[in-house]
């Protein structure tokens, strides 16, 4: 990271670089960019609306969200400073990221930090469904006492199969066997095997053997809907299914009517297809009137130590891009990085991938004799990104016109 002193001279003097920060960021994403020199940052406890974001983000240069904030092709058309964009969640599904690229916004997010927290509550919840928890609780609630062993049974000798063995998956894999149970597993991509775990030729033949189906994927058109009524009718009969990966994987009224007929006996679910912006909005669902269900707000991820890791990594992902023009980490954008040279000045150059880009940008520094002590050009079918490191001081505003005046560029930065 770019340490401020005395010399460097920078674009954009840190103090002055807005960072807006939404949905009750973890204090230490704070700490994070105070260390590094940033004073002018806005918290806000709670998830903004379209048209609240479009007035709020003008003139913001980072902007921090989690995952009640939903960032569209408007947001990104009204916000005219903003470079780069920070998700304090696993996923980024809320953000239009097509429309990020188009801006020369990169978008970060912290793909690991919880999977600890969704691994403990995933297998909480298998023990809890399996001894018939919630509708002893709820009985107890009213007043009736089911004290019987009927129906309630032990984790150990169960199958648990995991359907998704990525970073989430594969922990809840070590979890489950360390309680005795056989794993099995099915993903789209051959995985190492972790311990005794098994895999799975099917997703059908999974689904057919598991007694605890829980589902670790993300949201793709393949997944959307993949637990429908013919996936939960291949489940074993008594057969508990879990998602706390995306809502848009199990299809709601089917898993309904499969708890309601009997054929499983339970089910916990942490995500869901049209979720609350905020606690005054009311949840509504057909699980809510069902006994043997767990529901709970999307909070797979939601513990102090998650969050507190999360919100420490996402923050410098962005500290990095914004002192050094890293894009490492970033799910939308090439991926480049280049340390920092003392007596140097860095210019980044985002653009379409048409032909003669670097050409033209190397001919600007050329026709001025300016040295090229480094350069790093990386590009996809889409977009390049070039970070050209030149020889002493330049005049950066005259430098930073013609570089912009090149034909398919999207952004300019001066970094220092």
């Amino acid at each position: 990271m770019l340490q401020p002193d005395s010399v460097t001279r920078l674009s954009l003097a840190k103090e002055r670089i807005r960072i807006l920060l939404l949905e009750n960021v973890h204090a230490n994403a704070v700490e994070a960019f105070t260390r590094a020199g940033y004073s002018s940052i806005e918290r806000v406890g709670k998830a903004l609306d379209e048209a609240e974001l479009v007035k709020k983000v003008k003139g913001v240069h980072l902007l921090g969200i989690r995952s009640g904030t939903t960032l569209t092709p408007a947001v990104f058309a009204a916000a005219n400073r903003l470079f780069a964009v920070g998700c304090f969640s696993v996923g980024t599904n809320q953000v239009d990221l097509a429309a990020a690229r188009r801006a020369g916004v990169p978008v970060f997010n912290a793909p690991y930090s919880n999977t600890r927290s969704v691994a403990e509550l995933v297998i909480g919840e298998a023990i809890m469904l399996l001894r018939g928890i919630p509708e002893r609780a709820i009985a107890a609630r009213d007043g009736r006492w089911l004290k019987t062993a009927k129906g309630a049974v032990e984790a150990r000798g169960k199958t648990i199969g995991i359907v998704g063995y990525g970073h989430i998956g594969s922990q809840v894999s070590v979890l489950a066997e360390g309680l005795g149970m056989r794993v099995i597993y099915f993903d789209t991509t051959k995985k190492l095997m972790i311990g005794n775990a098994r895999p799975c030729a099917s997703l059908h033949a999974l689904l057919g053997e598991a007694d605890v189906v829980t589902l670790h994927v993300p949201d793709t058109p393949h997944t959307r809907n993949m637990i429908d009524a013919k996936a939960l009718a291949a489940m074993r009969p008594g057969g508990v299914l879990i998602n706390a990966s995306r809502g848009t994987v199990v299809d709601i009224p089917a898993l309904a009517e499969a708890l309601r007929r009997g054929h499983l006996k339970g089910a916990a679910i942490d995500v869901f297809p049209k979720e609350p912006g905020s606690e005054a909005e009311s949840f509504e669902s057909p699980l809510r009137k069902l006994d043997n269900v767990i529901l709970t707000p999307h909070i797979g991820g939601s513990t102090e130590e998650a969050q507190a890791n999360i919100g420490h990594e996402v923050a410098e992902k962005l500290i990095e891009y914004s002192d050094t023009g890293s894009t490492v980490g970033a799910v939308n954008f090439v991926q480049v990085s280049l340390p920092v040279k003392a007596g140097e000045t860095r210019f980044l150059h985002i653009h379409r991938n048409v032909p003669g880009v670097l050409r033209r940008i190397n001919e600007v520094f050329a026709s001025r004799s300016l040295n090229i002590g480094a350069q790093y050009l990386q590009t996809d079918p889409e977009m390049g990104y070039v970070v050209s490191e030149i020889d002493g001081a330049v005049d950066e505003t005259d430098l930073r016109a013609e570089l912009e005046a090149i034909d398919g560029t999207i952004r300019v930065r001066f970094l220092y």
